[in-house]
């Protein structure tokens, strides 16, 4: 039996004249998430992209998992091909989904009759499917308003489609069509939720980490790898740049007073990511904060730390409480690493009793205090080591 994957768009179908280069673009996606699995072949008809496998022997169920994480998709489902005839499409009914309907005590049958020329409308196609169905199937009855199942008949232009429940999709808008933005990553929680939450309204993520060999361990920069590995699986590849962040750190503390050295360090991270962006052609810059969750996120210290990023920073969890963040680290798998005790550069050299309430002027002075630190920071910028990542 031929089997394919339908595909929901949703949020595209809003987009007008505009859909198709959108369509596009979640179909080269696609493309590349499920090229080490085999041939396919795309076809677009209306709000559905049709997936066709090219060999048989292609593994749907790894398929259908690496398709649920591409942002774009609503809802997709697996789906049973066969002849535009009502026998037929009876028989196949009840093959393909005939153990799903063993395991379910309801179901309706809905109709989709695109080939106006087939001889059966849509209401007699669900109640010839729906009857040859309870028939054969004990146990079973019709509930058309909640059904466990639903059974779904689409008649078109060449074949007719059997599939059975929709599976939800990561939805959003497909990686790509949003533009380039440069997320700036620690070992935490909350960056990559970040990261992923700018990928799913379309995105294309670049990455920016900090390291401070020796206070910061291999352990901590492998970490790092580990948690864009599971955002790429949504976001697809990431280039992640690597910078050498001990000499700036070490000058802040040499040279800052303790308790500006977290807001001086988040300027100067704002400064090398943001040269690092426009390098790579970004046009943002993407932070993990949260308000008000440590003294380096109140309204002060996001403005002090604004102030020198040359590039609009976008804080998508900035809203959001703990318990909210982690949820979605938990749904895309990144807590259970994110949680690791390895340190990264932000928890080096913490101040005791961090300054909540810094002015620009202040943040201005304690930065001014370093005096080659341009020359530091450019040797920051030089040293960034480039991986790519998924």
């Amino acid at each position: 039996m031929k089997e394919i994957i339908l595909i929901k768009n949703g949020e595209l179908a809003l987009k007008g004249l505009n859909r198709s280069s959108f369509e596009d673009m979640m179909i080269k996606n696609m493309r590349h998430r499920l090229s080490s699995l085999g041939a396919f072949r795309y076809e677009k008809s209306q709000s559905t992209i049709t997936v066709i496998p090219e060999d048989e022997n292609i593994d749907l169920d790894e398929a259908v998992s690496r398709l649920l994480k591409v942002f774009g998709i609503a809802a997709l489902s697996r789906a049973a091909v066969c002849e535009k005839d009502i026998d037929v499409i009876r028989n196949t009914a009840l093959e393909y989904l005939g153990e799903a309907l063993s395991e379910v005590r309801t179901f309706k049958v809905e109709a989709k009759r695109a080939d106006k020329k087939f001889p059966f409308t849509s209401p007699q196609i669900c109640e010839e499917i729906g009857g040859w169905l309870l028939e054969h199937t004990p146990g079973l009855r019709v509930d058309v308003h909640n059904p466990d199942l639903t059974v779904t008949v689409e008649v078109r232009e060449k074949s007719a489609f059997i599939r059975g429940n929709q599976l939800h999709g990561a939805g959003g808008m497909p990686v790509g069509s949003g533009g380039n933005a440069c997320l700036l990553i620690s070992g935490g929680i909350d960056s990559p939720v970040a990261g992923w939450m700018m990928a799913k309204r379309g995105v294309r993520l670049n990455a920016v980490h900090f390291a401070s060999p020796p206070y910061t361990s291999e352990l901590a920069e492998k970490k790092v790898h580990e948690l864009l590995g599971k955002v790429s699986e949504y976001a697809g590849r990431i280039r992640l740049f690597t910078v050498s962040f001990t000499e700036l750190q070490e000058a802040i503390r040499d040279y800052c007073p303790e308790e500006m050295f977290t807001i001086t360090m988040r300027r100067f991270m704002m400064q090398i990511a943001g040269a690092i962006a426009i390098r790579e052609n970004c046009g943002a810059l993407i932070t993990g904060e949260s308000l008000g969750q440590v003294a380096s996120q109140t309204l002060h210290a996001l403005g002090c730390t604004d102030e020198c990023a040359p590039l609009p920073v976008f804080r998508p969890c900035i809203g959001m409480d703990k318990n909210e963040i982690v949820e979605i680290s938990r749904k895309i798998d990144t807590f259970e690493i994110s949680i690791r005790p390895y340190e990264d550069c932000c928890t080096v050299f913490t101040p005791k009793h961090p300054r909540t309430r810094a002015t620009v002027e202040l943040a201005r002075q304690a930065e001014y205090k370093i005096e080659n630190r341009e020359e530091l920071i450019q040797r920051a910028i030089d040293s960034a080591v480039l991986k790519i990542i998924g």
